[in-house]
């Protein structure tokens, strides 16, 4: 069998926001090396003989770390044949997956991507938040708020000087420092979304303004795996008054 590594991108979490082209590739697998924010509905597409194994990563919790993932990619496409790599969202947007097929290039593997749908686009869009709306917001940047080091991204305090939407994704665990960020450059009142387990069954959404997101996201226990929406764009979600923060169950 001809060693092939095809990278996935799973989508951000509903099982039918997979491409039709990702799917086949599933369907052609011997190997799927499946990540923690992937459906494991999508598992039930692989052929019988393909191996599946879990490789996922989650704060505190890490099955591989990436130097052996990446070996563990190319002893299975050297052994079996076509390995699918599927992660979460897209495959390049902090996904590593550049780093993964670099890494088989060595080894003469044959490598294809299949790009995904990213949470930074299809999780504010299936709540009904736009990141670009003519005369509200005429760009935006995502961000990742946690770097290789676990600190808050330098780029954040660059962000936060824009009037372009903002989504911050991994950055739970700094919220109170994205707030204070915002807070000295004087966005106090600045919408914001908290959107845990986006276009899934367990989605939960948290709307604030800067000055009270951190109380909404406790009160509520938001926490990851979650994306962080920030801009005027946020108020126009139907349940975002002025003067009234709203936290409830997305599909309840």
């Amino acid at each position: 069998m001809k060693p092939k590594l095809t990278l996935v991108g799973a989508g951000p979490g509903d099982p039918e926001l997979i491409s039709l082209k990702g799917m086949k590739a599933i369907q052609s697998a011997d190997v799927v090396l499946y990540d923690a924010l992937v459906s494991t509905e999508l598992l039930a597409y692989a052929p019988v003989h393909a191996r599946i194994i879990y490789v996922g990563k989650r704060r505190g919790r890490c099955e591989f770390v990436q130097q052996d993932l990446n070996q563990l990619i190319v002893d299975y496409a050297l052994n079996y044949g076509h390995v699918v790599r599927l992660k979460g969202g897209d495959s390049f947007v902090f996904g590593r997956g550049y780093e993964e097929i670099t890494f088989a290039r060595e080894f003469g593997i044959e490598t294809t991507v299949v790009p995904g749908i990213s949470s930074s686009i299809a999780v504010p869009a299936l709540a009904g938040i736009p990141l670009t709306c003519r005369g509200v917001s005429e760009s935006f940047w995502v961000l990742t708020g946690t770097t290789k080091n676990h600190t808050l991204s330098k780029d954040v305090a660059k962000a936060v000087q824009s009037s372009a939407t903002l989504v911050i994704l991994m950055g739970m665990q700094h919220l109170s420092q994205i707030v204070a960020e915002l807070t000295n450059a004087g966005k106090a009142d600045t919408p914001i979304a908290v959107i845990q387990n986006g276009s899934t069954a367990d989605e939960k959404m948290g709307l604030g303004t800067v000055e009270t997101i951190v109380e909404v996201v406790e009160k509520e226990e938001l926490t990851n795996p979650a994306i962080i929406i920030i801009g005027e764009v946020v108020r126009l979600h139907p349940a975002f008054e002025k003067g009234r923060i709203e936290v409830f169950l997305a599909l309840g």
